[in-house]
């Protein structure tokens, strides 16, 4: 399953929500202001660093730019375009978008 996850960890419990009930060999895509969690500085209190041990974690790599970001992904999190999105959408055939 791909779970998509577009808010800020420091905004609403989606995240935690999505980590909790993700099971391993799932994927987790970041999007909007979601990639602040794959961020060096957010990734510890976001549970991203243990999310990594369990399943993929891609950041959508035009929001990252768009916020400032480039560079500061932790290692682990796989930037994607939006063709990556779409590949990842059609590699998982079920999608679950936490709002």
């Amino acid at each position: 399953m791909l779970h998509i996850v577009n808010k800020s960890h420091t905004q609403t419990n989606s995240l935690q929500s999505c980590l909790r009930l993700a099971q391993a060999g799932s994927a987790l895509l970041l999007i909007e202001d979601g990639i602040y969690a794959a961020t060096q500085g957010g990734a510890a209190s976001a549970g991203i660093a243990d999310a990594i041990k369990r399943f993929k974690v891609y950041a959508l790599q035009p929001d990252v730019e768009a916020r400032g970001m480039a560079g500061k992904l932790v290692d682990g999190v796989t930037a994607v375009d939006y063709a990556g999105f779409v590949d990842l959408v059609a590699e998982h055939p079920n999608n679950q978008s936490w709002l």
